[in-house]
């Protein structure tokens, strides 16, 4: 698999929304041997006043006129989801790795297309699953693999949402519920970080079944999915999210239960989760978060394009959320 021959990462950014603001693309010029050293947006204003703000040496309006820059030698896609797999086709045919946001693309057939593509023209993967390198979910792992609650038996997330009014307003902008581009709604966008994390905790997910609806009608993309799962170790697993409740049912957690004891956390919270062991008074453990959420994962990938390390998060393990995503809203109830 070819990596990189130079010193140096040299990003170009394919698609700078919101998500390149803080949580993402600032972060190429902090990790060591990294720069973000070009940017793409449609609209020449927004990107203009983005690689001014950042101090972004380069701006296109191009696609294709950035990956093709022989300065950049990595593409950041962080467009939504419907672009991933051209824009994919597009940086693996000039050779260069690809950095893609979640969910990977809006279908697990996408994926694998994507898979393929990078796999034929030598170039690595990887997928802005960036939980898989943080803190508090590193030492949640460490704590499960050493035994701290036992064999696990179950685990199950429980995931719910109001609509916001602002949302209902600016529906046409919002590309997360319109499936023609993002695969689905807010299931997709939020429970592919919920899925691939247990994935990185317990392995591959070998069995998966649920129901979806559109309950309230807000608009057309699913709004509930409950399911189960079945993780390749044998730990079985549940998922109840609703994207319409109340207020007073808003809910992010996910329980782990083992043979000993309990650990609870909140998939997008703040660091903290909860150890339970039996006969022991819980244990709150508070993790400090990176000001840029996905450094650490952005570190993993310039250390593996270097030489000097391993990423996390693939291609075939991104993926792997994709298909679970597709197993659990199968069965759609009008």
């Amino acid at each position: 698999m070819k990596k990189i021959s130079d010193s140096e990462v040299r990003w170009g950014v394919l698609g700078v929304g919101n998500v390149c603001e803080v949580k993402s693309a600032p972060a190429m010029n902090i990790v060591p041997n990294s720069k973000l050293a070009a940017v793409m947006r449609r609209d020449e204003a927004k990107v203009k006043d983005y690689a001014e703000r950042h101090k972004v040496p380069k701006w296109y309006t191009s696609a294709e006129a950035l990956i093709q820059d022989p300065e950049i030698n990595a593409i950041y896609i962080a467009t939504p989801p419907n672009a991933h797999l051209e824009l994919t086709r597009l940086a693996a045919a000039a050779g260069k790795p690809v950095y893609v946001e979640k969910p990977m693309a809006r279908t697990y057939t996408e994926c694998q297309e994507m898979i393929a593509i990078c796999e034929k023209a030598g170039v690595p993967l990887y997928v802005a699953y960036y939980r898989r390198s943080l803190p508090h979910f590193n030492r949640i792992k460490e704590l499960l693999d050493e035994g701290a609650i036992g064999e696990i038996r179950s685990v199950h997330i429980n995931l719910k949402q109001v609509v916001e009014p602002e949302l209902i307003a600016k529906l046409e902008f919002n590309w997360r519920v319109h499936p023609e581009i993002s695969g689905g709604g807010y299931f997709f966008d939020l429970a592919s970080h919920q899925l691939d994390l247990l994935d990185f905790f317990f392995g591959k997910i070998t069995h998966a079944s649920g129901f979806s609806a559109n309950q309230a009608k807000a608009y057309q993309a699913e709004d509930i999915v409950v399911g189960s799962f079945v993780f390749e170790n044998g730990v079985l697993g549940t998922g109840n999210w609703c994207f319409t409740s109340s207020h007073s049912a808003e809910k992010d957690e996910i329980i782990i239960d083992g043979n000993r004891g309990q650990i609870r956390f909140a998939t997008f919270g703040k660091g903290e989760f909860t150890l339970i062991q039996d006969f022991q008074e819980p244990r709150n453990f508070h993790l400090q978060l990176p000001h840029h959420i996905q450094q650490p994962l952005i570190q993993s990938i310039v250390e593996d394009l270097l030489g000097n390390g391993t990423c996390p998060s693939t291609g075939i393990s991104g993926a792997r959320a994709n298909w679970v995503m597709g197993e659990l809203v199968k069965n759609r109830i009008s």
